[in-house]
């Protein structure tokens, strides 16, 4: 379980990212800003498939343990 642990701080981590450019986003998109928006919203789009592809490691690891 040990060897996991830096996989599941780089998920939260990538979690984390992928919500605040989001949430950037959001408001340089409403603050009339849409193209600084567009390009973090992107990047946050980026950083969710990267997580969704590390828990689809971190189960596959799992269920080798």
């Amino acid at each position: 379980m040990k060897d996991l642990k830096p996989l599941k701080n780089r998920i939260k981590e990538l979690g984390r990212q992928a919500a605040e450019f989001s949430r950037q986003g959001v408001e340089l998109t409403k603050n009339g800003d849409r193209k600084s928006g567009h390009a973090l919203m992107r990047q946050a789009y980026g950083a969710s498939k990267l997580c969704q592809a590390l828990i689809q490691e971190l189960r596959r690891l799992e269920q080798e343990i």
